[in-house]
């Protein structure tokens, strides 16, 4: 167990090395060779040029001492940037993100302030925890003295952490209460403001119901025609590319190739370059590379051009789905918030993701095979969180001092001395912990794959929330229980079986100097290097050396990356729970996690602002996940406090907890009620609102134009022709609509059709109440 000592030392290692890190990102963002690294989201807005040589610059170092002098300047830059501005310059997914750190600084500041002028000294003013060692041989730390085990059993004390816990929830839930009001409000003015964009015209429809007369794109056409007859626009179907794309990456790959060995000749023309064609260039035949590369992309580009046009021509390529436009954002609105059919499982219509908010591949998906994926993700994900569970116990009981000496008795003699001894138990824990967990948000977007999401912002969702459930069963209650099982083994032996309940209520609090340790690993290191971008910056000179050609190579070799929602909100609420769990049992813990939000609340605005490109704007589609989350937090800290006091003979204020967790879930139920259809629904309001603006001001645009090619696969769109030219300048608002078919058995028309020439048989009544067309085939 991590002593003061200890923490102290850990604290030392991760300052020092949050503050190289600082210090050689401040060397390395100053250089005109990295620039593009550092300032990738400027180039792509084109408002930054690679710098100049001059006096104090040279092509590719900065000789100018007065910059390096100045070289935390990033900071106050960071936070000069108003909200507004971010939000145009960034998105409100962004800007919103960032809010998420600044609420828990909001929170935990005056928290940390109220409990240690309250609990920190009703805890530190008893013995209990030296009594304890000596008569139970329970084993404690010098922290453990600021914590409430130090309080003795059935002691009137305990009313003070009951009156702070009802204080921490008053004051969170109206928190959140104003900040759930602000960031409804900052949606709607975002989406009442937000220039034109095809998915507010657009609603994905899925489930398409079969038909042997009509091909998908005909049934679905007639459909909207027939149910949507003064809205529908266009459409575009679902095809199942994901062969064609893989071809087309294929290509794309051998293509870097080829540039990498030509500009590997053009350097020395004498010696023309060789490759193997095993794996990996280790074994097979010895060739010519640039004409190996060169017959490869030739036989590439037939298959391409034969694959595509199997896409386009067999029926089987054709998903039972469609991207259907229409003439307004009300027309849309009205589709994508209603039931389309008699059977609620077909014709199934949701809001199109933007288009580059889509992830293609699993539009190829049969929609009634997700039911079955998803209950196969979900057992998958029981087994991964809870067999996950014994290598973590396993790495982190090595990682301990007893581990070691244990596992490698040799080494008892290093082990103890002070130093090394500190090292081991204030941050080898954390780091060791740090690196298990690094490859597991590849694995949960791997299984959100599989499960069959279609866009990138729902994927990053469900991976988010799976990374949060994973962190609280196995980062945290895992770390608990296998601590307690493991250090108070011992105790648990010799003691009856009434007394196994106190020592877990005196083990648990114990366990906040590992997660002290584990802060300031993940929480204090690790976001100084977050912001060093070592990844980036070796791909993209690897690139710039190997591969680049020309300025849109060099475009393409940089890699600001995103935000990450998938990896980087699970972390934040991992925070906000330990704040809230450990606010009434050790309050010492809250000065770590409040440096955390601070500088995480700084250095992800460094990178929002300089760095990071979005690759889509979902307008905070994801806050209500966040809000739930932290209210998640708050109940848990509220039941495990209310086990702990039960455990300390607390009799007369430990009921009085029991309302807390009631009071929590209420004010949830009440914000879902009151704000969440902000985040799920469109106004029709406000769409109306939209609609009417935009006819005023642009009463001649061409929206089919500009609709008709923007959910074609991208595989697609490099081979598009332009079409409807014809069309610039009609007013397709007045257009007459002319509904044609090739059913035979026409139960869901109630019109007659020019092409099949008879109405419905099944629906006499409804064809007699509309009167003959003035012109053939049009719908009145």
């Amino acid at each position: 167990m991590a002593t003061l000592g200890d923490i102290g030392v850990s604290a030392a290692i991760n300052i020092l090395s949050a503050f190289i890190f600082f210090v050689v990102f401040a060397i390395l963002r100053l250089q005109p060779f990295n620039d593009r690294v550092y300032f990738p989201k400027w180039y792509l807005k084109g408002l930054r040029t690679d710098p100049t040589a001059s006096g104090a610059v040279s092509k590719f170092v900065n000789l100018d001492y007065r910059s390096y002098l100045r070289f935390l300047n990033w900071m106050p830059d960071a936070l000069r940037m108003p909200e507004p501005e971010l939000i145009d310059h960034a998105g409100l997914d962004s800007a919103v993100y960032l809010r998420i750190y600044l609420i828990g600084v909001k929170i935990f500041v005056p928290i940390a302030f109220l409990v240690w002028a309250i609990l920190v000294p009703v805890n530190f003013t008893n013995s209990t925890l030296e009594l304890a060692s000596k008569i139970a041989n329970v084993t404690s730390s010098d922290i453990d003295k600021f914590s409430i085990s130090n309080v003795p059993l059935g002691s009137q004390r305990f009313w003070g952490h009951v009156l702070v816990a009802y204080a921490i929830t008053f004051w969170a839930c109206y928190v959140l209460l104003k900040e759930y009001e602000t960031v409804a409000f900052m949606r709607l003015q975002f989406l009442a403001s937000e220039k034109r964009r095809p998915n507010q015209f657009t609603v994905l429809v899925r489930n398409v119901p079969p038909d042997p007369d009509e091909s998908v794109s005909e049934l679905v056409e007639h459909f909207f025609l027939v149910n949507h007859p003064n809205h529908y626009l266009t459409h575009q179907v679902v095809y199942n590319a994901n062969k064609l794309a893989k071809l087309v990456k294929k290509k794309k790959k051998m293509q870097n190739w080829l540039v990498y060995y030509n500009n590997k000749y053009s350097r020395d023309p004498s010696k023309r370059p060789f490759m193997k064609t095993g794996f990996l260039g280790l074994w097979g035949n010895r060739v010519d590379a640039i004409d190996h590369h060169m017959s490869e992309i030739a036989k590439l580009s037939k298959e391409i051009a034969a694959e595509r046009d199997k896409v386009a021509n067999d029926p089987k390529s054709i998903m039972p789905a469609a991207f259907v436009s229409f003439k307004t954002r009300w027309g849309a609105a009205v589709c994508a918030q209603t039931q389309q059919s008699r059977d609620p499982t077909i014709w199934l219509t949701d809001w199109a993701p933007e288009p580059r908010d889509v992830y293609w591949e699993n539009l190829a998906i049969p929609y009634v095979s997700l039911t079955v994926r998803k209950l196969i993700i979900g057992v998958a994900f029981f087994f991964l969180t809870f067999f996950f569970m014994i290598p973590i116990a396993f790495v982190q009981s090595l990682a301990s001092l007893e581990g070691i000496e244990k596992a490698a008795p040799f080494l008892k003699p290093v082990v103890e001395k002070n130093f090394i001894k500190s090292v081991i138990q204030g941050f080898l824990p954390g780091i060791v912990l740090k690196l298990f967990l690094i490859f597991l948000p590849t694995i949960l977007m791997i299984m959100s794959k599989f499960e069959g999401f279609i866009s990138l912002s729902s994927l990053e969702r469900r991976s988010a929330s799976r990374y949060y459930l994973f962190n609280f069963v196995n980062v945290f209650l895992g770390s608990i229980i296998t601590g307690s099982a493991f250090e108070q083994l011992d105790s648990f032996i010799h003691q009856s079986a009434s007394e196994i309940p106190k020592t877990i209520g005196v083990a648990i609090p114990m366990k906040a100097t590992f997660f002290i340790t584990y802060i300031m690993v993940d929480g204090w290191a690790g976001i100084a290097g977050e912001i060093l971008m070592l990844k980036p910056l070796i791909i993209y000179h690897l690139k710039n050396f190997f591969l680049v050609k020309t300025e849109k190579d060099r475009e393409e070799a940089m890699d600001p990356g995103s935000l990450g929602f998938n990896t980087g909100e699970p972390r934040i609420q991992f925070y906000f729970l330990l704040g809230f769990v450990y606010a009434t049992v050790t309050p010492a813990i809250l000065p770590f996690i409040i440096i955390f939000f601070g500088l995480a609340y700084v250095v992800f605005r460094h990178q929002i602002i300089n760095v990071y490109n979005q690759e889509y704007e979902s307008a905070a589609a994801f806050w209500p996940d966040v809000h739930g989350r932290i209210l998640t937090a708050l109940v848990i800290s509220q039941v495990l406090l209310l086990g702990l006091l039960s455990t300390k003979e607390a009799s007369h204020s430990t009921p009085f907890l029991i309302a807390l967790p009631v009071l929590t879930i209420w004010f949830h139920m009440f914000c879902k009620g009151r704000y969440e259809s902000a985040f799920v629904k469109y106004p029709l309001q406000e769409a109306m609102m939209k609609d009417t603006l935009e006819r005023a001001r642009e009463p001649s645009i061409n929206l089919k134009g500009y609709l008709q090619s923007s959910y074609i696969h991208p595989v697609f769109k490099a081979c598009k022709d332009d079409e409807d030219e014809e069309e610039n300048g009609e007013n397709w608002e007045n257009e007459s609509v002319i509904v044609p078919t090739k059913r035979q058995s026409r139960r869901n028309t109630p019109v007659p059709s020019r092409v099949s020439g008879a109405s419905s048989p099944s629906l006499p009544e409804a064809i007699q109440e509309h009167p003959k067309p003035e012109k053939d085939g049009i719908v009145n």
